[in-house]
């Protein structure tokens, strides 16, 4: 029994010295410890990275959500925000100050009592609708040092929504006009199809009919020898 035992114990030595020496063999062989990769070879693959910042649409503007906005679905978005924020008439101050009014009060002056950060109290400007939308979409961004822990809304829409749920308790400034986004691109469609067949070669002298035919109906058409006096 115990030679067999003595038995089985050799060969288990002999196996791991063979598997060594071909683990040795093929590392030299196919040069695994060479991380550097041969002269004109590529990676099977890349991992792309994140996109740089600003590369993303930008989307609609502020003026275009908060025409489009519900203050309605602002209130549910503001449920993030009842941990340190009340927003009714009158209420106290939490973690963070009172909000009802806000809009177009001064920036880290609207709750007089309430303890702002300097980098908040001493920012300047108002609420207004932009600086608002700012401060939402990242605090520390908008105000580097303050105290407010919160991540910011990263949705544009729900940033918009909060604001006019803001607008709701307490007023605040009129909405801004919405922004015409298609005005620019039917202007260049109007410009790219105007007129048919090709247009003036150029270098090429114009004729008297596409001269007059390129001035309004009110300017009167140069008569021939005009150019040649002036």
């Amino acid at each position: 029994m115990k030679d067999d035992r003595n038995t089985a114990f050799g060969w288990i030595l002999f196996s791991g010295v063979i598997a060594l020496g071909a683990s040795s063999i093929s590392s030299m062989y196919f040069k695994a410890d060479d991380h550097e990769l041969p002269e004109g070879a590529q990676p099977g693959y890349f991992i792309e990275g994140e996109a740089e910042e600003g590369a993303a649409d930008s989307g609609p503007p502020l003026a275009n959500l908060l025409a489009s906005g519900s203050a309605s679905a602002g209130e549910g978005v503001f449920a993030k925000c009842v941990a340190c924020h009340t927003i009714n008439q009158g209420g106290a101050n939490g973690i963070g100050p009172n909000l009802y009014g806000v809009m177009g009060t001064g920036v880290g002056q609207h709750a007089p009592g309430f303890a702002y950060s300097s980098a908040l109290s001493g920012h300047g400007g108002e609420w207004n609708f932009e600086n608002m939308d700012a401060w939402l979409t990242s605090p520390r961004a908008f105000a580097n040092g303050t105290k407010m822990s919160f991540a910011g809304l990263s949705n544009p829409e729900d940033r918009a929504n909060v604001i006019l749920y803001m607008l709701e308790n307490g007023g605040g400034p009129p909405l801004p006009e919405p922004v015409a986004e298609d005005a620019g691109e039917e202007e260049g469609d109007a410009v790219d199809g105007a007129g048919e067949g090709p247009g003036p070669v150029e270098g090429a002298q114009s004729g008297e009919a596409e001269a007059s035919g390129a001035m309004s109906a009110d300017q009167p058409v140069p008569a021939r020898n005009s150019a040649a006096e002036n």
